[in-house]
């Protein structure tokens, strides 16, 4: 069965492949490369790659993590939080006088509603943005970011190179 669906599919691939023609070689081959951009912004940010493992040991988590994984396990070393999974305050319902506030370090972050109190009705996921309130369509709670300390600062500089 898979031998006559490539039989079939066969003579329409080559079909196609004929019928395209690139206008020059040199206009393919702007899309396929592209020369490497250096940047004189400062020092590279720091990598998250561990020390690996010595010859002969069993490599634990901290030595081969790389990654968010290495920042989450550096954060829970430090007693930082990196992801800030903390329920929000579902004592209340918001208000658009009163909105929920959630803590964000970018622009725009992702909610799961449950109500008020906590668990009336099933997740609702929806998105919430800078400079916009957002509304759950089930219990109608409002919620709005709050950016942390020095987001607008880190926005400024990235947005200046």
């Amino acid at each position: 069965m898979l031998s006559r669906a490539v039989a079939i599919a066969r003579p329409a691939a080559r079909q196609a492949t004929w019928a395209f023609k690139p206008a020059s070689v040199s206009a393919l081959r702007t899309f396929t490369a592209s020369s490497q951009v250096a940047s004189s912004h400062g020092d590279p940010p720091p990598q998250l790659l561990g020390p690996g493992v010595k010859p002969g040991e069993v490599p634990t988590s901290y030595d081969q993590a790389t990654g968010l994984e290495r920042l989450q396990l550096l954060g829970d070393i430090e007693g930082f939080n990196v992801f800030d999974q903390e329920p929000l305050d579902s004592s209340r319902t918001g208000t658009k006088a009163n909105p929920i506030l959630v803590p964000a370090t970018a622009a725009a972050r992702i909610v799961g509603c449950t109500g008020s109190p906590a668990d009336s009705h099933d997740v609702l996921w929806f998105e919430v943005k800078k400079d916009k309130l957002a509304r759950c369509a089930e219990c109608g709670s409002v919620y709005a970011l709050q950016l942390e300390e020095g987001y607008e600062e880190a926005l400024a500089h990235a947005h200046a190179h």
